[in-house]
Formats: C-alpha cells, structure tokens, sequence
C-alpha cells in the first residue's frame, strides 16, 4: 500500500521490493563494444549478483567535455580549455585534469552516453540516478535503500542506505593517517575512504555525496559567476580530489580483494553545455554525460555509448538516466521495471 505525506505518496521501501526480489540473470548487464568489432565487455555471464554497491553521486553535474569525453578537434567555442592525455589502454583518453584514473583506465567502464530528456534542474537527475524514477507525485526509495534491505547489516537492524557519516553502525578499521593521504586529505577522500572501509565490515550500499551543496563552493557546478563555480575550480580543487580519491578507491578494493565483488558507480545529475557560456562557464545539460562504472565483474578499459563531435547528444547506443539505477540493481540481483545496460 501507499502511505501519503501531504499531497505526496510515498512507495515504502517493504512495498518496492515486490518489484526488487533476488533475480540471477543467464547474462550479464552490459554487452557493448567499444567500436564496431562489437566485442562483448563480459565474456561470461557472473553467477552471482554483487555484494556492494558504492555510488559515487557526483553532485552538481560534470562537464563531460572538461573530464572524461574530450573533443580536442571540437571548435574553440566548446573545446575544453585543458588538453586530452592518453591513458594506460589504447584509444582512451580523458582531459589532463585526470593523472591519476588514466593511469588505472584498465580498471573502469566509460559510459559517454548517458541522457535524460526532463528538466535540466538537479532534482530531476538526482531522482532518476538513484530510483530509476523522476518525481510524479509518487516517492520512489533509493535503490540502496532495497538493496539493504534484502541485505541487512548484521545486527544493527538498519536496512537501509548507509552514507558517509555513518561508519559507526559497523565494525570498520580505523583511518590511519597515510590511508587518507593516498585518497588525498579532502573530505571526498576521507569519505571513499569509509566507504571502501564499510564495505570491508559488511556494508550492503554506501552511498558518497562529492558534495552537500553547490552554492558558494567549489563543485561540479561551473556556471562561472557566483554563487556557483567557474571554470577554473576544475583544475584547482575539484578534478584532483576526484582524480585521487576516485583512483585509490579502485586500487585498494583491488588489493583488498573486494572489487571483484563490489559495484562502484560514478555520476552526475547531468552533463554541462557544450558551448562555453558568455563568463567562461557551462550551465546545465541533460542530453548528455559520462558515468563511470568499475567492479562486480565490470572489466576495465572499455567504452559504452559514444557522444557527437561536441558532446552535445549521445550518437549511439543511448542510455537513459533511469538506467543506471536499473543496472545498480540489476548487477545487485534485483529486478527493476526500467531495463538495465544490455
């Protein structure tokens, strides 16, 4: 049944699981290439659904074109202000402002087609990212929320999503001082710190907001005039503590032995303009961005979907915002009524 608060209904999360129960797929999530070779990403199908899942929430909305889909051959209007590097596999570059991830490129899938047609505000995406569903009057839960569920912390009764600032709940190790300097002395870092920590000590979902708000701060949100930020905060806050963090996350889940078996996700709400606006910035763009997806299962090194000449729209194989919700489930072994990456 449907509980309403106000004028709102609000789908419980016991309610959602009629539509989220343990399912084991015959084949995998994502099949795909990255050019017309059409070689699959997974050989073989995984027998069992993930353990974790960290959702890297990417707050404010990436440029695609500034991170991690360059187009050094796009007019000047668009192109990104800092150069595109090679990374350790052939063929895939990102912008200069990420050392550290193109050097472990082989442990990461590029989704660079990502899109959603509502709103460009950062609800709508925020909703869809993390549900599979945008607000029509109805509350959907957080696809972790099910999943902890289905997957309770031990004793502590919690069922539900686990955020950075929680770590008490669970037996984790404690933060030695050159633990975070290898995630880089951000808040971020500290953050996918715990979260690779509260994985460790049995965390079903973990979910890490890069940031709380994009007002009066440097984030993801470059519109270039106060209060949000420019351009130049890319390079000199907000790319290196993702670089870092995000690179030392996959390197120590690997030597922890837990990638294999935990799902770590990266996106934003949306992409930004193409075109440079007026005061140097990008405001808001759903029809296109990248995510990142890693572990599980997930081979490196490879490529889904591809953007246009300026990143403006996806040119092939699409993917629906909702869907990466719907592929968090579905490599966790829940159904979801939004189609998975296929």
């Amino acid at each position: 049944m449907e509980s309403k608060a106000g004028s709102r209904k609000v789908v419980p999360v016991l309610e959602m699981l009629r539509y989220t129960q343990p399912m084991f797929s015959r084949r995998d999530f994502l099949v795909a290439g990255i050019s017309a070779s059409a070689a699959p990403l997974f050989a073989s199908p995984r027998p069992a659904p993930a353990r974790s899942c960290i959702f890297l929430v990417l707050t404010g909305g990436p440029s695609q074109i500034d991170t991690w889909d360059p187009k050094p051959d796009a007019p000047s209007t668009h192109r990104s202000p800092w150069k595109a590097i090679p990374t350790n596999v052939e063929g895939i570059q990102l912008t200069e402002l990420f050392p550290n991830m193109a050097r472990q490129a082989d442990k990461f899938t590029l989704v660079r087609s990502v899109y959603h047609d509502g709103p460009a505000v950062h609800e709508t995406g925020l909703q869809l990212i993390q549900t599979g569903y945008a607000f029509d009057g109805t509350e959907q839960p957080h696809v972790g929320a099910c999943h902890s569920v289905l997957n309770p912390l031990g004793n502590t009764g919690s069922g539900c999503d686990v955020p950075n600032g929680q770590a008490g709940l669970l037996p984790v190790r404690p933060v030695a001082s050159k633990n975070w300097e290898r995630y880089g002395r951000t808040r971020f870092g500290l953050s996918c710190l715990h979260a690779a920590n509260m994985v460790e000590a049995g965390a079903p979902f973990v979910t890490v907001n890069m940031f709380d708000t994009v007002f009066d701060a440097n984030t993801w949100d470059s519109h270039g005039t106060s209060p949000f930020s420019s351009m130049k905060s890319y390079e000199t806050h907000v790319a290196p503590a993702f670089d870092k963090a995000y690179a030392a996350l996959l390197a120590d889940l690997s030597e922890r032995g837990l990638l294999d078996s935990t799902l770590v996700v990266a996106s934003g709400e949306f992409g930004r303009t193409p075109r440079i606006n007026p005061v140097g910035g990008r405001d808001h763009w759903p029809q296109c961005w990248t995510a990142l997806l890693a572990g599980a299962g997930i081979p490196g090194g490879q490529v889904y979907g591809s953007s246009d000449a300026t990143a403006s729209e996806p040119k092939d194989q699409p993917v629906h915002a909702s869907r990466i919700a719907a592929t968090i489930a579905a490599k966790l072994g829940m159904h979801h009524a939004v189609e998975p990456l296929s």
